[in-house]
């Protein structure tokens, strides 16, 4: 059986899978923002205190990580510079799959692992990605 998809359709398909990733990745960041980002650098602190890593460098890491995450998610979910946000994306995934493996996390590495699919999907398939603000700015 073959399925007739529209143009629309794929567009569509996609504006919402860029969305859906852009909330993940913004509430990410706003709910470790609003338990306070100390909260979450000393869990990370805890999380690492037998990895390789100097302590300062991973609790600096928990501080800077949610306003990144927060940042990316937000520019995600309105299509703004979405090329550049689903590199950065990719290249936050990278980082927190090569801390993960450290501490041989391999539950939350394979999370990562997914999240990484979607965002290379995403920036692979960004042809259709004018549903956004980079959409409305090109028609211009």
């Amino acid at each position: 059986m073959k399925f007739n998809t529209s143009k629309s359709d794929e567009k569509i398909a996609y504006a919402l899978l860029r969305a859906v990733a852009g909330v993940n990745l913004l509430m990410h960041g706003l709910s470790r923002l609003l338990a306070g980002p100390e909260a979450f650098a000393s869990h990370l602190t805890v999380q690492f205190a037998h990895s390789p890593l100097p302590q300062s460098l991973v609790r600096g890491f928990g501080v800077a990580l949610p306003p990144i995450e927060g940042l990316i998610g937000l520019l995600l979910l309105i299509g703004l510079k979405t090329r550049w946000a689903l590199i950065a994306a990719l290249l936050l995934m990278l980082v927190l799959t090569f801390g993960t493996a450290l501490v041989q996390d391999w539950a939350i590495t394979g999370s990562q692992l997914m999240y990484a699919l979607v965002f290379a999907a995403l920036l692979f398939l960004r042809q259709y990605n004018s549903w956004s603000l980079d959409g409305c700015m090109n028609k211009a």
